[in-house]
């Protein structure tokens, strides 16, 4: 059976944030994610994770001023000490919370900066983000984003990501497999997930069109999360959708789509 993680930044989000926690642990969850945990404190997280018995799998490192549009900056060669500063911020709030798991978002090719480049300094700060977090035990995750939601992101496909973890060669550098991201990308889902399982550590969903529940548009989910069981996969899939509805009369398909 999959182990399924609600994404509190896109889930329940007519409630404040922290209300959120609650709400999925009454929904049946017993694990969530969520993009930054930064503008509050760890303790209070912490807190509602231990009340409401939930398991933190998943949160970013710091990605700049997101309302600004920064999408990440790990490919910005003008920003290396700013990743540097929000590597060591992760690391502060991802002892306390437990997490071990740790994306790192890409970022937009910068105006003026050469591909080859950009490329170059991401590769280099992965490294750099891999060697800080191994100590902890904490894998850091890499995630190719479609072109059509994040136009100029620098990470698109699930082969680019593979050949990215080759060259930085770092134990504890992984895949993070959108399946939402990637049927528009490239489809072959079921083939690619097998193929590429062992460097998979978090996967996650949403249908296409309109980035809603599984079930509700083209991708085959009650095949794929059979698929997903067989392969013997036992990491969380993240609930990383946009409720066509209210968040649990929704809910629906985690049964419909698993029985």
């Amino acid at each position: 059976m999959p182990k399924f993680a609600a994404n509190l930044s896109m889930l329940y989000t007519d409630a404040p944030f922290l209300d959120r926690f609650a709400l999925a642990r009454e929904a049946g969850f017993e694990a969530v994610e969520f993009l930054f945990p930064y503008p509050y404190e760890a303790t209070q997280l912490a807190e509602l994770l231990q009340r409401h018995q939930l398991k933190l799998v998943l949160f970013n490192l710091p990605a700049g001023d997101w309302n600004a549009g920064d999408r990440g900056m790990a490919c910005d060669p003008r920003r290396v000490g700013e990743f540097r500063q929000g590597v060591a911020s992760a690391l502060a709030y991802a002892t306390p919370l437990g997490v071990t798991q740790v994306h790192c978002m890409a970022g937009k090719l910068p105006p003026d900066t050469p591909l080859d480049l950009a490329r170059a300094t991401y590769l280099d700060n992965l490294r750099y983000a891999a060697q800080q977090l191994q100590p902890a035990g904490i894998n850091l995750l890499i995630e190719p984003i479609n072109h059509y939601d994040m136009p100029g992101y620098l990470l698109t496909h699930s082969s680019q990501a593979l050949q990215i973890i080759a060259e930085v060669a770092a134990p504890n550098l992984f895949l993070q497999y959108d399946i939402y991201h990637m049927q528009r990308m490239e489809g072959e889902l079921s083939n690619t997930i097998a193929a590429n399982l062992p460097f998979i550590k978090h996967m996650q969903v949403a249908d296409t069109p309109g980035r809603h529940e599984p079930g509700t548009g083209e991708i085959n989910y009650r095949h794929l999360f059979a698929h997903i069981d067989q392969l013997g996969y036992d990491g969380w899939l993240g609930c990383e959708y946009i409720p066509a509805g209210d968040t649990n009369t929704g809910l629906g398909w985690r049964q419909a789509l698993t029985t």
